[in-house]
């Protein structure tokens, strides 16, 4: 495709879609250096620290289910959207913004659930494993709240009546985030999951 044909609104939508992708490639490294680095650490046999039996807090499956529907609610808005109802892709976003906090909180829950087990992040009650799994559920909410931080502009900008049928970049910019930011937590949970069964 040549970046260079088009009018100047193709020329920045697709500028714009090229850069969240670029976005999404570094973060997706940045989260592969930290898997990569969790399981190096789960092989050093002589780290005594190492918990192979560990188990994540029920809070991060209801966390997973959340995160999951949101995605399903921000694609019904965009679907309302390109059918030009504006009532219903508004009611989706702001179904797709509860969902998306229920999520963070969801998360602390997990980390509230984690304490009770004995583990904090740091100090003489920490536990390498522990401390992994804290980081990255950490980072991964930070993306979320960037997505949350999107979807708020979106909803914004609808009101403003902003977008419409034929003019729906900034959401689907949004969508394409915060349906990364999804799947990133679903390949996440699994890896966390099933990794204890395989070390």
């Amino acid at each position: 495709m040549d970046l260079t044909q088009g009018t100047p609104e193709e020329k920045r939508a697709r500028s714009k879609k090229m850069m969240l992708w670029f976005g999404i490639g570094s973060l997706l490294m940045s989260f592969a250096g930290l898997i990569s680095a969790f399981i190096v650490s789960s092989k050093q046999r002589l780290n005594k620290d190492w918990l192979s039996d560990f188990e994540l807090p029920d809070a991060f499956l209801i966390s997973l289910i959340l995160i999951l529907v949101s995605s399903l609610t921000f694609i019904m808005a965009k679907r309302s959207l390109k059918q030009n109802n504006r009532q219903m892709t508004a009611i989706w976003l702001l179904v797709t913004l509860a969902l998306g906090i229920a999520f963070v909180f969801s998360q602390f829950e997990g980390f509230r659930q984690i304490i009770q087990t004995g583990y904090n992040f740091t100090g003489p009650t920490s536990n390498i494993t522990m401390s992994y799994i804290y980081l990255i559920a950490v980072v991964h909410i930070g993306h979320v709240i960037a997505g949350l931080i999107c979807i708020i502009v979106v909803i914004y900008n609808h009101f403003k009546q902003k977008y419409n049928a034929n003019n729906m970049l900034g959401l689907e910019l949004a969508a394409n985030f915060w349906h990364f930011v999804d799947i990133l937590w679903l390949v996440l949970f699994l890896f966390l999951y099933f990794f204890r069964y395989i070390i």
